[in-house]
């Protein structure tokens, strides 16, 4: 099974217990921000 690299990240932060982020998303974070949706984490646009 492949996976995405921002998808890596998000389970990474999920499995640390992270369910909040901050940030503001741009061309280069649109991936994370994609997958973002797709995850339990919160975000906060900042």
């Amino acid at each position: 099974m492949k996976i995405s690299g921002a998808q890596m990240i998000l389970e990474g932060l999920a499995a640390e217990g992270v369910d909040l982020v901050f940030g503001y998303p741009g061309g280069a974070v649109l991936p994370l921000y994609d997958a973002l949706l797709k995850s339990s984490i919160r975000h906060i646009l900042t």
